[in-house]
């Protein structure tokens, strides 16, 4: 496993990733039939005020005035993206194949990340550091794990490079080259409280 350790620059502050497949369950109709009539492409008036409800309940009103959610087909391995500077959060469409819980926690997960950008103002945080998980305990998730189960199928590259940590020897192949500063997970956690150590920062050892 891997971890992110630097924000990204143009404020995507967080982003929900998947993990191997798992079987879905089919999308049950209630409180997100809305959306199942209308598609999954474009904005989600009803998702926009069940988070601008929940923001109010967590005093952040400002930023519950100007959040939007929409369904973004463009999304291929991601489960939801937070972009705190456009008040966004962008779901994958094919998250309707995983029932409305999941929708719900993806949408959560995602809020999360703009409610601890917007409690700290213009500070920088880590995506997934403490200001987050506060707010995930805010946002009745606090269990949440900083990456999804959904078995959102991509087109398969061949690795190119191959990075290895430097303490466990473990190697991540990689299609592209990896752009920020990213450590070894399982050493983090072993060496350091699973807090970023640079002791661990994975690096190019081969081109395949």
């Amino acid at each position: 496993m891997i971890r992110v350790f630097k924000q990204l620059e143009f404020l995507i502050v967080g982003q929900a990733l998947r993990l191997p497949i798992v079987v879905p369950a089919p999308l049950r109709r209630g409180a997100f039939a809305a959306t199942e009539r209308r598609g999954y492409s474009g904005r989600d008036h009803a998702l926009e005020e069940k988070s601008r409800t929940l923001l109010r309940q967590l005093g952040a009103a400002k930023l519950a005035r100007d959040v939007r959610v929409e369904w973004n087909p463009r999304m291929k391995s991601a489960a939801g993206r937070a972009d705190y500077r456009g008040r966004l959060i962008s779901l994958n469409p094919l998250l309707r194949d995983h029932g409305i819980e999941e929708i719900d926690r993806t949408l959560r997960h995602e809020l999360a990340h703009l409610l601890a950008q917007f409690r700290v103002g213009r500070r920088r945080i880590a995506p997934h550091g403490p200001e987050w998980r506060e707010a995930c305990r805010d946002l009745d998730i606090a269990d949440e794990a900083r990456c999804h189960n959904l078995p959102f199928a991509t087109k398969a590259y061949p690795a190119r490079l191959v990075y290895r940590c430097p303490n466990c020897r473990q190697e991540f192949p990689r299609v592209r080259r990896i752009r920020r500063v990213i450590a070894c997970l399982a050493c983090c956690r072993k060496h350091n409280g699973g807090d970023f150590d640079p002791r661990f920062r994975l690096r190019l050892s081969a081109h395949c």
